[in-house]
């Protein structure tokens, strides 16, 4: 069982399968632990790296800035740009994919949040898992909650408390709740 092998069992039509959805709760655990050990003492911007690399299991790059604290329940399903800056108290909920471009800088309280639930009560508020796709050299203000399934393109700005429950194009501010198209960005 490997990591990638969770990462598809959260598709759509993945079967159930009791070894992957145990070793999924042994990744969740995981990212508890390591999540703890960022938040509850001072780590040098280095030590941040590695304990990030070991959060999301791959390497981060050098540039790569991270103010504590910050949050996630799965950790394997993120991939970090370059030059990317998360300031603190951020929650990301990946297990749907969380993929942030090179440039991006992501404010304090922000959540993204890859998860939404069947509403219907026969389906027992089912888990739907959709990716978020955040571009290269976006802004996301502080408080934002970016919604399962929407990607961010490159240069926009996300306003401070905006909900963003569908794409971004590039060049664009959004905001308000929910978040739409305030202006266009010129070069």
């Amino acid at each position: 069982m490997t990591v990638q092998d969770v990462i598809e069992g959260f598709k759509e039509d993945a079967p159930q399968n009791a070894e992957r959805d145990a070793y999924a709760d042994e990744l969740y655990q995981e990212a508890i632990r390591i999540g703890m050990e960022l938040n509850t003492c001072y780590h040098t911007p280095k030590e941040i790296r590695e304990i990030m690399g070991r959060l999301i299991g791959k390497p981060v790059d050098d540039t790569f800035r991270l103010f504590p604290p910050f949050y996630t329940d799965f950790g394997k399903n993120i991939t970090l740009g370059k030059d990317v800056f998360i300031n603190s108290c951020c929650h990301f909920q990946d297990q749907g994919g969380i993929t942030v471009g090179d440039g991006a800088f992501i404010g304090h309280n922000v959540v993204l949040a890859t998860i939404n639930h069947d509403l219907q009560p026969k389906y027992n508020r089912k888990n739907h898992y959709a990716p978020i796709i955040i571009g290269k050299n976006v802004w996301i203000g502080s408080n934002a909650t970016i919604l399962s399934g929407v990607t961010v393109g490159d240069w926009a700005v996300v306003a401070a408390g905006a909900v963003v429950t569908k794409d971004v194009p590039p060049m664009t501010v959004v905001g308000g709740v929910p978040a739409k198209i305030i202006k266009t960005i010129s070069e």
